[in-house]
């Protein structure tokens, strides 16, 4: 009878830790500011704000952060526009479209997290010693047009004296989530893919990772966070916690190896293993892909602005202090 007993008092004291854990928990949770963030792709590339959220950066801040998959800046830019989301995560230069457009409570950038090129070319038949000249005659799915994908290509080809629009075929009728469906059902000779899909690509014998873009050309402010005018002067304390966040997960790429990052981001891609994640980090790494800090620099800026002009999506430069949120 006095063992049942035990049993019994034991089990009512685990019951009531449970009980005050889940409530503690709960009530912890509540506390945190809920943020929603719309990411243009969920890639290798984007390790800094895998990092943390794994690391916990965002809830040491007091953020917690709703990740929804949002294929295409376009898709991103709509997303934050209605409220599905806050925050959104692509190319700034979708935030130039939506203030050409007369949007008043328009579309800012506030942080930078890549300043390269993340994609990589994918050849149908196996290349060797690939030279930009490759694709000359070529068919490449390269993504939406006036997209940082599509636009860094031709900025690429231009910079190689390739006519985008005479010397090869660029496919940008092909929505951004379709691309590999498209390329694995036999369209183009090449496609323009980022981490981990690329490698997917490859793994499954459907073409060869010939080159990776963001090593053909300098440094692009290739992808930002941005959210509306409105939400930025509204949550100014938001904005900080959430950028602080990033740094920290940008400061942690940068000092630690590709091992401690690839393990650090695993529980982020459970299809991928975890050499395939390493590998790709390794790559994003060499190529000095993550900068130093999110500031957004008039210079980056005035650079991104240059691309857009130079493939006919843009006549005259924006303001950087209209559209970059800066410290």
């Amino acid at each position: 009878m006095k063992k049942i007993l035990i049993i019994v008092t034991s089990i009512i004291v685990l019951i009531v830790i449970s009980l005050i854990y889940s409530f503690d928990s709960s009530n912890n949770n509540s506390k945190l500011t809920k943020v929603k963030v719309a990411e243009v792709t969920h890639s290798v590339f984007y390790a800094p704000q895998y990092v943390a959220i794994e690391k916990g950066y965002f809830k040491e801040e007091g953020l917690d952060i709703e990740l929804t998959l949002t294929s295409g800046a376009d898709n991103v830019m709509a997303a934050v526009l209605s409220g599905d989301a806050n925050i959104g995560l692509s190319g700034s230069e979708a935030t130039i479209y939506v203030y050409n457009k007369g949007e008043k409570d328009y579309i800012k950038t506030f942080a930078q997290l890549t300043q390269k090129d993340g994609s990589f070319l994918i050849s149908r038949k196996q290349i060797n010693n690939f030279t930009i000249d490759d694709l000359k005659r070529k068919y490449v799915i390269g993504g939406r047009l006036g997209g940082m994908p599509e636009m860094t290509l031709e900025y690429i080809l231009k910079q190689n004296n390739i006519n985008p629009s005479k010397d090869l075929t660029i496919d940008t009728s092909i929505e951004f989530a379709a691309m590999a469906g498209a390329f694995i059902g036999g369209t183009g000779d090449f496609v323009t893919l980022f981490e981990p899909l690329a490698t997917q690509i490859v793994n499954e014998g459907y073409g060869y990772k010939v080159a990776q873009l963001g090593t053909l050309t300098d440094n692009v402010p290739y992808t930002a966070y941005n959210a509306r005018k409105s939400y930025i002067s509204k949550n100014k304390e938001t904005i900080t916690k959430f950028t602080r966040a990033i740094q920290k997960g940008l400061d942690f790429v940068n000092k630690n190896d590709s091992d401690t990052i690839a393990k650090t981001i695993m529980n982020q891609f459970p299809d991928t293993s975890y050499n395939d994640i390493k590998n790709a980090v390794e790559s994003y790494k060499k190529n000095d892909t993550w900068p130093k800090t999110t500031t957004f620099t008039k210079k980056s800026f005035d650079h991104l602005q240059d691309i857009v002009i130079e493939a006919g999506f843009l006549k005259n430069k924006v303001s950087y202090n209209d559209l970059i949120n800066a410290k």
